[in-house]
């Protein structure tokens, strides 16, 4: 094995050699869903998508298809990981879910996939098992709308289209 001093693409702040190498070769299992999440953000960058396909719950293996994985993870460039919340996922428990934004590049324009990851843990490995989008929460007006030709409300003494509408 090559020694690598690169950071590891999960964003853990570590070295790739100290953070998922392991996990992607095969040497080690996960031992929680994140590291799982952070492991399988890493073969997306690395486009490893055997390790991809391997760590997917034997249940839903049928659900995806190595081509897709394949191209998706190519023609994309991989800008960073952010784990938002992660719940159970605890050495006696069976199931885990990870909540992340995975920020990429596709076609020249920067997208985000934000997604509450379920994991499952069989035979004493976790494997990602299903995902959806977190719900949307409706953001609720505090105060009342500035009309267009309301004074604005900086102080200005200008109507607000004159000012900060515009």
């Amino acid at each position: 094995m090559e020694t690598t001093t690169e950071n590891c693409p999960c964003g853990s702040g570590k070295t790739y050699d100290e953070c998922c190498r392991e996990l992607i070769e095969g040497t080690v299992p996960a031992q929680t869903p994140e590291a799982l999440m952070r492991s399988r953000y890493t073969a997306f960058a690395k486009a490893d998508v055997q390790y991809l396909l391997d760590t997917v719950h034997p249940d839903q293996r049928k659900d995806h298809d190595a081509g897709s994985i394949r191209k998706w993870a190519e023609k994309s460039i991989w800008r960073g990981l952010t784990i938002r919340e992660t719940r159970d996922g605890g050495p006696d428990d069976k199931e885990g879910t990870v909540e992340f934004i995975a920020e990429y590049i596709e076609k020249d324009k920067k997208k985000r996939h934000h997604e509450i990851a379920r994991f499952k843990k069989q035979d004493d490995n976790w494997y990602f098992y299903d995902g959806e989008a977190p719900s949307q929460t409706q953001v609720v007006r505090s105060s009342p709308k500035v009309g267009r030709n309301d004074p604005c409300p900086c102080g200005s003494g200008k109507k607000y289209k004159k000012c900060c509408g515009r």
